[in-house]
Order: C-alpha cells, then sequence, then structure tokens
C-alpha cells in the first residue's frame, strides 16, 4: 500500500534540463529525487532506477517521473543510440513491473524528446503536434523510439507527456561536451578560437531558454491532471520565434564588442541539417507563454556563465 503524498522524481538531473526541472520542482516546494545514475554502467545503470521506481512508488502516492537524461546529438553514432534507448527501455519494463505491485499509486511521465530530431525531414514548416515526424537521422529515429518506449507506461494507467522540445540552451551546458551552438559560440568567443559550423548563416532555428523550458514541462505535468488515466499527449516546447545563425553570431558580437571567431564547413553530419526549423505548437497554448525570455537576454547569460566557467581554476578547458 502506496503511503500518502506526491514526489517529483528527476532523472538526468545533472544535465541542462534535468538540472532546472530540479530547482523549478525545490522551488515549487515539491518533494524532488533526483536519481544517481551510473550510466557508464548501463546495467547498472538500469538496476539504480528499478530501486528507486520501487522505493518511489512504494512509499508515495503519486510519482511524476521527469526524463531528462540522453546524451546524444545528431552526431552520435548509432550504437550509443541504441543504448541509451535499450537502457530506457529496461527502465519502463521495470517501472511497469513496480506499477503492478503498487496499483494505488499515481504515476505520471515526461519524457524529454527533440523537436527538431523529430521533425527534421518533414515538410511545410512551421511544425506542429499534427505534423508527421521525418527524422532524417539515427539520432531522431531513435528519439521516436524513445518516445514509444515511454508511451507504454500508458499500459499500466500512466499519464504520459512527451516534450519535443526544440534548441536548449542556457547557463548550466556541459563544456565538456560538443553540445548546443550557442553555448559552443559563447566558449570560441572567451577563449577566441574559431568555431566551425556546418550549416548555413540563413539556418533558421527555435532557441528555448533552459529555464523557460523547465517551467513550461512543469505546467505541462500540472495540466496531466486534465488528462485521462492511460493517456499519452505530445506537446512542441518551444519559443515558436525562429531566427537565423547569422541572428545569433551578430548578438553575441553586440554583446562582446567583437566579431564572432567562425568558420564555415561541412561534417559527416551535415546532411541531417535541415535549413528550416519552425514550431507552432497547437496544445496547451497557455503553456507557451511561459516562454518569456529574449535571445538578448539569454544569450547574455550564457555567456557570462560560460566566462565564469572557463575561468575559474580548475574550470573546463
Amino acid at each position: 500500500m502506496a503511503h500518502d503524498g506526491a514526489v517529483t522524481w528527476v532523472v538526468g538531473g545533472g544535465g541542462l534540463l534535468g538540472g532546472q526541472l530540479v530547482a523549478g520542482a525545490t522551488a515549487a516546494g515539491h518533494t524532488v529525487h533526483a536519481s544517481k545514475v551510473p550510466w557508464h554502467d548501463p546495467a547498472a545503470a538500469v538496476s539504480t532506477l528499478a530501486r528507486d521506481a520501487e522505493r518511489l512508488l512504494g512509499a508515495f502516492g503519486s510519482v511524476d517521473l521527469l526524463w531528462a537524461a540522453g546524451a546524444g546529438v545528431v552526431a552520435t553514432g548509432q550504437e550509443a543510440l541504441d543504448g541509451e534507448v535499450s537502457v530506457l527501455g529496461a527502465v519502463v519494463d521495470e517501472l511497469l513491473a513496480a506499477c503492478g505491485r503498487h496499483p494505488g499509486t499515481t504515476v505520471r511521465a515526461f519524457l524529454a524528446s527533440s523537436a527538431g530530431g523529430v521533425y527534421a525531414g518533414s515538410a511545410d514548416p512551421p511544425f506542429t503536434e499534427a505534423t508527421p515526424p521525418s527524422p532524417l537521422s539515427p539520432y531522431g529515429t531513435a528519439k521516436l523510439a524513445a518516445e514509444s518506449a515511454v508511451r507504454r507506461l500508458t499500459g499500466c494507467g500512466a499519464t504520459v507527456l512527451v516534450g519535443r522540445i526544440a534548441n536548449l540552451y542556457g547557463p548550466g551546458q556541459n563544456l565538456a561536451k560538443p553540445q548546443g551552438l550557442i553555448t559552443q559560440l559563447c566558449r570560441a568567443e572567451v577563449q577566441r578560437s574559431p568555431l566551425l559550423i556546418y550549416v548555413s548563416l540563413d539556418t533558421a532555428r527555435d532557441y528555448v531558454y533552459v529555464r523557460d523550458a523547465a517551467r513550461m514541462v512543469l505546467a505541462g505535468m500540472d495540466r496531466l491532471s486534465d488528462v485521462g488515466p492511460g493517456a499519452a499527449v505530445v506537446k512542441i516546447l518551444a519559443s515558436q520565434t525562429a531566427v537565423t545563425l547569422a541572428t545569433i553570431v551578430g548578438e553575441l558580437s553586440r554583446i562582446t564588442k567583437r566579431r564572432a571567431p567562425i568558420v564555415l564547413g561541412t561534417s559527416a553530419s551535415t546532411p541531417f541539417q535541415t535549413r528550416d526549423l519552425r514550431f507552432r505548437s497547437t496544445v496547451w497554448p497557455e503553456v507557451d507563454r511561459l516562454a518569456t525570455t529574449t535571445l538578448a537576454s539569454g544569450i547574455g547569460a550564457t555567456f557570462a556563465d560560460v566566462a565564469r566557467s572557463l575561468r575559474r581554476p580548475g574550470g573546463p578547458r
């Protein structure tokens, strides 16, 4: 028999989005559990999360799982992507079993998916939740597989929110990984080292500030209360304002008063990059109003954070 009370369970709490989800849920007064997962060992990772699932479903009457884990990017190899999806699928199996042992516990789940990954090959932007997904890369295909895995939780009566997120940016990105164009531009500027750009300067993307995205996720979880058990909702989480790479480079130059150090080139992932990725959400439009951070403010905050991190003794190089 589950006890009373609710818990917000964050997987991937050490990442860019996960860290903001932990902070936002804590600030809202939620009881928060952030799993410490040995991702380097897939079997141990599954075992750790299985134990957490059993403990949390046995101790609380309501469990909100926020899955923000995943290190894959467009250029990630197939083997690594398959590994991530395999771990997620195994955790879903464990969670389904735990749900069966604790039928009195209400479970809701959120998955951080990728709008850019799943809609990269779709036609007629701006793309909405009604647009048929059409991934161009193994990364996008893996995101759809992850969505399918999490949807299986509806089989035990869980309610699922799939968040197809635009390009996340903001303070807190891991500088040891080549992730996040805005973060990498800021790093190149601080270090005055040229950044090789693999897409045209007129490429249009949607950038959503990470704190706004976290607020949107938490608001979406609240909205799941209006959705019946065993249902799944897909929601695009984006600023819904597309900007070109040239605009981003220009904004960074305005902030730093220097020309951004970029070099245009090509890579193996270039064919997976589409020219126009605009989004327009039609689901829960009131949630979209939480995307309030301007591009100028967001880039400024990101640049300041990157500069502090790189100049801190012992920081990344």
